[in-house]
């Protein structure tokens, strides 16, 4: 008796993308078009997911050639330009065999994605700091020099010591390990954009909590950028303790 297609779709639907050769070869024979359609799709996913195993494997440049050195650390922040909130840095260290697919610099990724990342590189890495920079802080020192103490907190966090940190960018003062800038890093390294995912979503959940507190800022959605909403509430209510004195001169 012929296997519903139904059932078939049921079963390419719950497969890992390890089980989906089988299935393919299992069903390629099938003339039904709704199983050519299931199979086609199935082929699709696995090429998908090849590609984006090659991509992620590009991303592993810097990692494999300052790997002789020691332990690789990626550092990025999340905050430098919102009007309200603190800037955080994220300090990853990956595993050398690090398998994780579908890391990119955060803006490129859906908070979905982000969230979901998170969780991920937090179960796989071999560790992580996280640091902060209040926005009292960034208007004390300025917010580049606030970012370098969020990023030299996080690196001070970390369970081991790193022996090589790949900055997005940016070298960072007062800190005696060696450094490497690379421009648009949280694109080309994957230790950066681990890192720029844990930064974003860390502190994108603090200013979801900043929301609760003050809601008339909308600070659930904003994040504490410049959007017109918050700025229109900003006019009409002043600012509150986590806004940045010297980013909103213009506006109160």
């Amino acid at each position: 008796m012929e296997t519903k297609i139904s059932e078939i779709k049921q079963l390419f639907q719950a497969a890992k993308e390890s089980e989906l050769p089988e299935l393919i070869r299992e069903y390629k024979t099938d003339m039904r078009s709704g199983v050519k359609a299931l199979v086609s799709k199935a082929e699709k996913r696995i090429a998908a997911l090849e590609k984006e195993k090659q991509r992620t494997e590009s991303l592993k440049v810097y990692e494999k050639e300052y790997a002789p050195f020691g332990y690789v650390c990626g550092i990025d922040e999340a905050g430098r330009g919102p009007l309200a909130g603190p800037v955080v840095a994220g300090a990853v260290i990956l595993p050398k065999d690090c398998q994780i697919l579908y890391l990119n610099d955060s803006k490129q990724l859906s908070e979905k994605k982000r969230e979901e990342l998170y969780d991920v590189i937090m179960e796989n890495a071999i560790s992580c700091g996280i640091g902060y920079a209040s926005a009292e802080r960034i208007d004390e020192i300025n917010i580049l020099q606030a970012t370098y103490e969020a990023m030299r907190e996080a690196v001070s966090k970390l369970s081991i010591s790193p022996d090589i940190l790949l900055n997005d960018a940016v070298t960072i003062p007062k800190i005696t390990i060696r450094q490497v800038p690379i421009i648009k890093g949280d694109a080309k390294s994957v230790s950066i954009a681990a890192a720029s995912i844990i930064a974003k979503v860390t502190r994108d959940r603090l200013m979801m909590e900043y929301d609760k507190v003050f809601p008339e800022y909308g600070f659930a959605s904003n994040k504490g950028y410049g959007a017109q909403a918050h700025i229109e509430a900003l006019k009409k209510f002043g600012p509150t303790p986590i806004h940045r004195k010297t980013f909103i001169k213009n506006f109160v």
